[in-house]
């Protein structure tokens, strides 16, 4: 083998094997921090069991949380994400049915679960959006945790939720965003909510409600999962700048925009008309409540 030929050689191989090393290293980290132990001091959580409160907490559920857009209608788990990049991502079964978590769940499991994003074990539940619904007040949780215990039982084993080899890679690298339990203050306190038509409290329903997942936390757009489409720039800064409020309730009644355009079906907007009018109000109010300087 000629000089030069050995040297080229070499050198390829010496690449690989770097590149080698520095996946296997981006592997491990990637292991580490979906494996690393978190410990959430129990909170002592009013669970009510009236009917007003059991009639909120299916309100939250259905129409604010949108819980049912990753667990499915009867909350018998499904799988909200299966692809060959990302992987398999189960949204668990909460009801009390064979392979549901509703069964074997304390309380202070469920406020683990839903404010922090952690399993019973202290495990990081993935993408468990938990670092929105740490928001929630007490009372918005006790009787989100009432309704969940209260909702008829299905039969439905859940599936492992499993990363793609490829996501391993991209979630040490920063190519994906933080597990929720790693964004939580988990020792935060938590706010008292007001239900009213102000822009204190649609700030509040544009948190638990996961706006800022897909629209960024300033709603100048983002993107909740790789392989989802864009969100769009929801702020005073995009299209809504021209919008009325009667245009946003066709938006979150109808899915569609002023022109009649259809919006993109990963909204789901199908959960969100549910809310009342009220509601939709003080979002409304929120959204034309912020500073223009936070905008540019």
């Amino acid at each position: 083998m000629k000089e030069w030929a050995r040297w080229v050689f070499l050198s390829v191989i010496g690449v690989i094997g770097i590149l080698a090393v520095a996946i296997l290293v981006l592997y491990i980290i990637a292991l580490l921090r979906l494996n690393r132990s978190y410990e959430v001091q129990e909170e002592n959580i009013v669970i009510p069991s009236d009917s007003l409160a059991l009639e909120r907490g299916k309100h939250l559920v259905e129409a604010v949380t949108a819980c049912t857009a990753c667990h499915g209608e009867s909350l018998q788990g499904l799988a909200f994400i299966d692809s060959s990049t990302v992987g398999l991502i189960y949204a668990a079964n909460l009801t009390s049915g064979e392979g549901g978590v509703g069964a074997d769940y304390s309380d202070a499991d469920w406020e683990r679960a839903i404010r922090h994003g952690v399993d019973p074990g202290g495990e990081a539940l993935l993408l468990m959006p938990s670092h929105h619904f740490a928001s929630l007040s007490d009372a918005d949780l006790g009787a989100i945790i009432a309704y969940l215990k209260s909702v008829p039982p299905v039969d439905n084993p859940s599936r492992d939720s499993r990363m793609a080899f490829p996501a391993y890679l991209l979630f040490a690298a920063g190519g994906l965003s933080q597990l929720p339990a790693e964004q939580v203050e988990h020792t935060a306190g938590h706010p008292n909510a007001k239900a009213e038509v102000s822009s204190e409290y649609g700030e509040y329903l544009t948190n638990i409600g996961t706006c800022k997942v897909c629209h960024g936390q300033d709603l100048q757009g983002g993107q909740a999962a790789p392989e989802d489409p864009p969100a769009p720039d929801i702020s005073l800064n995009g299209e809504l700048a021209s919008w009325s409020e009667a245009d946003f309730f066709t938006l979150m009644r109808e899915g569609k925009k002023p022109y009649d355009a259809q919006i993109d079906p990963s909204m789901p907007w199908q959960n969100y008309r549910q809310m009342s009018d009220d509601e939709l109000r003080a979002i409304w109010m929120y959204i034309q409540s912020m500073p223009a300087s936070s905008l540019n």
